[in-house]
């Protein structure tokens, strides 16, 4: 069984729309797809309508922003229920700080390269969420650059002075609400080569455990051999299962659907323990 558990649409920052994702999915061979986009359940009722066109299962879920002493990490939340009062007031809470924080970059942007905050918002395309990776699209589109990853590696990078931070929830706040509202929390990415000067410590990974935290993203094209066993180990060290994800976001990032899987095992605890099941063909 071929599973993708961590894919964007255009509900978020994703070029796809959520029933072209589930489109592509099919057409890169997939079982299963989980659609997270970021701070928002907005896609899972498209992409669950084009499930029986498809052929290809829908795993419902979430990226969640967070950060630990300033120190960005996002977890992803499995099958909650998507009218969770509380998850949802802080979906809304983080959506709102990414939008204050778009118009204030691109306030800064703007004073050294061609672009608009209406050149922006145009690119987001309906978005729920407005964030960097619209702003990379308005500046390539603008000729300042060739493509996002060279945006994020210049002005749209943390360390950037155009940079500027935004609100997000505490990762072991999060793994709590995830599991209130009956999701299975997965840290994504939590070594990412690109966030490699900014870690957050691995106390801060056992107390997510000890929160409900289910497993660590590992296979991931972000981390790199040394980074991969970094993760591992540490969830060995926590008894935390192993997950692995394309993050495929459309034509806004090189990242292929299905180029990294998540187990059958893993997928099968997330549905035991999720509110919610597989949408199914």
């Amino acid at each position: 069984m071929r599973i993708d558990p961590h894919t964007h649409s255009s509900c978020s920052d994703g070029t796809d729309s959520p029933a072209g994702l589930m489109a592509q999915a099919a057409g890169a061979g997939l079982d299963v797809v989980g659609l997270t986009d970021h701070d928002t359940t907005a896609g899972w009722d498209e992409a669950a309508s084009a499930v029986p066109v498809t052929g290809v299962a829908l795993l419902r879920g979430t990226e969640i922003s967070c950060a630990a002493g300033g120190i960005t990490l996002h977890l992803l939340s499995y099958l909650h229920r998507g009218d969770d009062p509380a998850l949802n007031e802080a979906f809304a809470r983080a959506r709102s700080s990414r939008d204050t924080r778009a118009q204030r970059m691109v306030e800064r942007l703007s004073e050294d390269y061609p672009i608009t905050w209406e050149d922006v918002v145009a690119h987001s395309s309906g978005s729920h969420t407005i964030g960097r990776p619209h702003i990379a699209d308005a500046l390539v589109a603008a000729g300042s650059f060739p493509d996002r990853n060279e945006a994020f590696a210049g002005p749209l990078a943390t360390d950037s002075p155009y940079y500027v931070i935004h609100w997000a929830l505490d990762p072991v706040e999060a793994c709590l609400l995830v599991r209130e509202a009956g999701g299975v929390p997965v840290a994504a990415h939590p070594r990412a080569s690109s966030r490699q000067r900014y870690l957050v410590p691995d106390e801060v990974f056992a107390e997510m455990a000890e929160a409900g935290l289910a497993a660590l993203e590992v296979d991931h094209r972000d981390q790199g051999p040394e980074q991969r066993e970094q993760v591992r180990l540490l969830a060995q060290r926590l008894g935390l299962g192993l997950s692995g994800a394309s993050d495929y976001h459309g034509a806004g990032k090189p990242n292929r659907l299905g180029e990294n899987l998540m187990s059958p095992e893993l997928l099968e605890r997330i549905v035991d323990e999720g509110a919610l099941g597989l949408v199914t063909p």
